[in-house]
């Protein structure tokens, strides 16, 4: 089975909720897919045996062969490529490729009426395997400067074992990265917190599921008296509240000193335990479809 933990913004306790329920679990996986600034391992510590390059395929012009018809800019849906064609007596043209705007898709090296488009990989990033106690670990990590993560976060995802469950903690937001990290989920954990601002961004992240239709469920991170904001909006949604982590002191403080809700609270275990035993159901309910 596979979770995912996902917030409709940053700061709502995503990869706390992540972290804590992998380590209360038996036969476990956690993927950290918030590629652009990864922070699951600040808090497992595992122990890294794997190191991979994550390459994309990018497109470049033999220039013997090229004849700047143009044909390379006309297919490229993303505005990655410009063609300069020659002018008279001032030599030839140019091909411009931004590297930072293609996606990868080939068209304009299938479509090249002279074949003078081929492709060369470029490192994007880098994929980290290890282990931390029971728990097996996989994060990407985006380059600096580099403006999609979406394909580093599909190449994390292939080292997704479905002999384990698996917890996978996506990138804030409801953009492109978002969608690339949960839907291959059977279910969606969404962090929020008891605010209007939470409320809000739980909203967009909702819908963003409902578009994906994947069932979900909600999590009460910070909880405190104002908990009726989400709880209604639950009811109206027919989305059940299925956790929630108090507004506590101690809570803030083992963060803040990278420690983990379980190592101080360790009756949250058996809590994240009943958690799972909620959730798989409903998932099993979108595997059967």
């Amino acid at each position: 089975m596979i979770i995912a933990v996902a917030s409709g913004k940053g700061g709502t306790g995503k990869t706390t909720v992540a972290v804590n329920f992998a380590l209360s679990l038996e036969n476990v996986q956690l993927l950290d897919c918030d590629v652009e600034e990864p922070n699951a391992h600040l808090f497992l510590k595992p122990e890294i045996n794997d190191i991979e390059k994550s390459t994309v395929l990018v497109p470049r012009v033999n220039h013997d062969m090229c004849t700047y018809c143009g044909r390379c800019r006309e297919v490229c849906a993303y505005g990655a490529i410009a063609v300069i064609p020659p002018s008279a007596g001032k030599g030839k043209g140019q091909v411009l490729i931004f590297d930072s705007l293609c996606h990868s898709c080939g068209a304009c090296v299938m479509l090249c009426p002279e074949n003078a488009m081929f492709e060369e990989e470029r490192e994007t990033g880098i994929i980290e395997t290890g282990k931390a106690g029971k728990v097996d670990f996989t994060h990407g990590r985006l380059n600096l400067k580099e403006a999609m993560s979406p394909p580093l976060i599909k190449q994390v995802k292939k080292k997704i074992d479905r002999t384990k469950t698996v917890i996978i903690d996506s990138p804030p937001g409801t953009s492109c990265p978002v969608i690339a990290s949960v839907k291959v989920a059977d279910f969606v954990l969404l962090v929020t917190e008891p605010t209007p601002f939470g409320l809000n961004d739980l909203k967009l992240a909702v819908e963003t599921v409902k578009i994906l239709k994947l069932p979900v469920g909600i999590i009460i991170n910070r909880s405190c008296e104002n908990d009726n904001l989400i709880e209604e909006y639950g009811k109206r949604e027919k989305i059940p509240v299925m956790m929630k982590i108090p507004f506590d002191r101690n809570i803030a403080v083992a963060y803040s000193n990278g420690n983990n809700i379980v190592d101080i609270m360790p009756e949250y275990i058996e809590k994240f335990k009943t958690l799972l035993d909620k959730i798989t159901p409903l998932a099993a309910d979108k595997r059967g479809n």
